[in-house]
């Protein structure tokens, strides 16, 4: 007589059974994937991760934080957005936003310069270049913001000339009062002393390229989603309450 004990025991090996036959097609496939790919598009970037889609046979393929589609032999490939009709929901975009999430925390914000207006419960962070356009447009926007702390991390990726400026900014008596002085009303920093330790430019700069920040101005939000671009006043404040209740 089969006792009934051993019954838990059988199923759950039956379910791995099964679960290891589900997985073993998606290997294939993955494989395949990599193989057509890597092979007829020598130039797409390094390939990080194959995964399935809600759609049947389509395949999402990551590179970074980019994201392309393609089918189970690899024959074709979509550059585009899904969108999730029952609900509107940008399924790329909402992939895209998680691929490039920053954890906020983890900011050296030591780095950056604080403008606090109000009680500066709120945060919020922003790579900016001091000859970037619209750098200046949104700092206007910024400085309108109520209890808000601001962290612009000196980003100087337009030329020599926004690093002597940046170094300029960072090494003023108050480097906020420096930043906002240049930004808002066209006042030039005073020149930086010579002695004046700006490592903190150059770590600003590799932490935008290891969180592929490619312009400015990049803004980061404290739950972690960010934003290219000169955002309104409107849509800061939007972001800046969307954050508050996600934390």
């Amino acid at each position: 007589m089969t006792s009934t004990y051993a019954r838990p025991s059988l199923a759950l090996a039956l379910a791995a059974v099964l679960a290891a036959a589900a997985a073993a097609p998606a290997r294939a496939d993955e494989a395949t994937i990599r193989k057509a790919l890597t092979e007829r598009l020598p130039k797409l970037p390094r390939i990080d991760e194959v995964s399935r889609t809600p759609i049947a046979g389509l395949f999402e393929v990551r590179m970074g934080s980019d994201v392309i589609y393609t089918d189970a032999t690899g024959d074709h490939v979509i550059q585009g957005a899904i969108i999730e009709t029952r609900t509107r929901t940008d399924l790329t975009q909402a992939r895209v936003d998680k691929l490039t999430a920053i954890d906020f925390g983890a900011l050296p914000l030591k780095d950056a310069i604080l403008i606090k207006q109000g009680n500066g419960t709120r945060k919020v962070a922003v790579f900016g270049d001091p000859n970037c356009g619209y750098c200046k447009r949104i700092e206007r926007d910024l400085q309108t913001l109520k209890d808000v702390s601001i962290y612009t991390f000196l980003y100087p990726i337009l030329g020599p000339d926004s690093t002597v400026k940046s170094r300029d900014i960072w090494c003023a008596k108050d480097a906020g009062k420096a930043w906002r002085a240049w930004m808002v009303d066209g006042v030039a920093p005073t020149k930086a002393a010579a002695d004046c330790d700006t490592a903190a430019i150059e770590r600003n700069l590799k932490l935008g390229q290891k969180h592929r920040v490619t312009g400015t101005p990049a803004v980061v939000f404290e739950d972690g989603t960010r934003s290219p671009g000169a955002l309104p006043a409107s849509q800061l404040e939007t972001r800046l309450q969307a954050a508050a209740k996600k934390g």
